[in-house]
């Protein structure tokens, strides 16, 4: 979308991205049984082999990709690739949204290298400002329609949480439009100059046990109906969703957004992969996740009985994370991170 002389257009657009990846290359390392045990919290500037970090070249250059590449193998399962070629299409604009205070767009994000069935809807509200405005992206529990009160924005096909108001039969209707509009409040956030991009978790990968209405079978190494012990998972898949809305936002012809002002949120669930995606793509300036919990910002070693533990998160969300984390459940001790290096990565 371009603003031109205060107006907007509609465009659809086919961008070739490239086939480049912020997913780290995936790397050979030991298995679980070969790690050392450590009781503390990992020092993030200590490399795997013991070595201390010793400038900011060496973080860089060889630290921050090995923590980008041990979560992944051991933790969350390697991201997949960023695409070569999609197709941005904007189906919905209104520009006197909010009383005039706000532009309202909604976006398809057509999967067209590596052709996916899966489309991202990214819903868009801009504050009618002459700059450009820093941007909340967070994805949201219900769809699109329940983020805000309008009549036009779209409603998933896909599963839905039974929570959402309007689910009828796992599916959301149009009763639930406007259903979250008071834990969004974007008139709020218009109002302080902030932009906000909201897409549907489920658009990715309906919150399910079953991978088989997910992106993440078609980028599995292992070729299978199951996935191999450090593939894509959930969290993975939703954090590649954030990465793909980034890409959106800072096309070129979205040009009503401070593209160094890019801040991720997310609650619970969300705020897991709102943390692993601000880790591991560095266009994100922010990274917001509210009760993230086990997976999240809280420590996967814990002697705290009232916390979530490893283990217990794995039984409930298998799905979630890679197999490999799995093999933690009881030893956490082993794990060559915690979550305080995920966080180190956001910095």
């Amino acid at each position: 979308m371009t603003r031109i002389n205060g107006n907007y257009r509609l465009w659809i657009a086919l961008v070739a991205l490239g086939g480049s990846s912020f997913a780290a290359v995936a790397a050979e390392f030991p298995p679980t049984s070969e790690l050392k045990p450590n009781s503390q919290l990992p020092d993030p500037l200590v490399m795997l082999s013991g070595q201390k970090v010793q400038s900011k070249e060496q973080w860089e250059k060889e630290r921050r990709p090995e923590l980008k590449a041990l979560f992944q193998h051991y933790m969350y399962g390697y991201l997949p690739p960023r695409p070569e070629e999609v197709k941005y299409e904007v189906r919905l604009l209104d520009e006197k949204f909010l009383d005039g205070k706000a532009t309202l767009s909604e976006a398809t994000i057509s999967f067209v290298k590596p052709a996916l069935k899966h489309k991202l809807h990214v819903l868009l509200v801009e504050p009618n400002s002459k700059q450009p405005a820093p941007v909340f992206i967070g994805m949201n529990f219900c769809g699109n329609h329940a983020v805000v009160d309008h009549p036009q924005v779209h409603v998933p096909e896909s599963w839905v949480y039974r929570f959402c108001a309007g689910v009828e039969n796992d599916h959301a209707t149009e009763k639930g439009r406007g259903g979250q509009k008071d834990v969004w409040n974007v008139d709020l956030m218009v109002d302080r100059g902030y932009a906000l991009a909201s897409f549907y978790s489920g658009d990715i990968d309906p919150d399910t046990k079953e991978f088989t209405d997910g992106i993440e079978p078609m980028f599995w190494k292992s070729k299978t109906a199951e996935p191999g012990p450090d593939d894509t998972a959930a969290i993975s898949a939703w954090a590649w969703g954030y990465h793909r809305v980034v890409d959106f936002l800072i096309a070129e012809r979205v040009k009503t957004i401070d593209k160094n002002r890019i801040a991720a949120v997310g609650h619970s669930r969300n705020g897991k992969t709102t943390l692993l995606a601000a880790a591991m793509d560095e266009r994100i300036a922010l990274a917001i996740p509210h009760q993230a919990g086990c997976g999240g910002t809280g420590p996967s070693r814990t002697s705290d009985t009232r916390a979530e533990s490893v283990k217990r998160i794995n039984t409930a969300f298998p799905h979630w994370f890679c197999g490999e984390f799995k093999k933690f459940d009881e030893r956490t001790e082993l794990l060559p991170f915690d979550q305080n290096c995920l966080v180190a990565l956001c910095a």
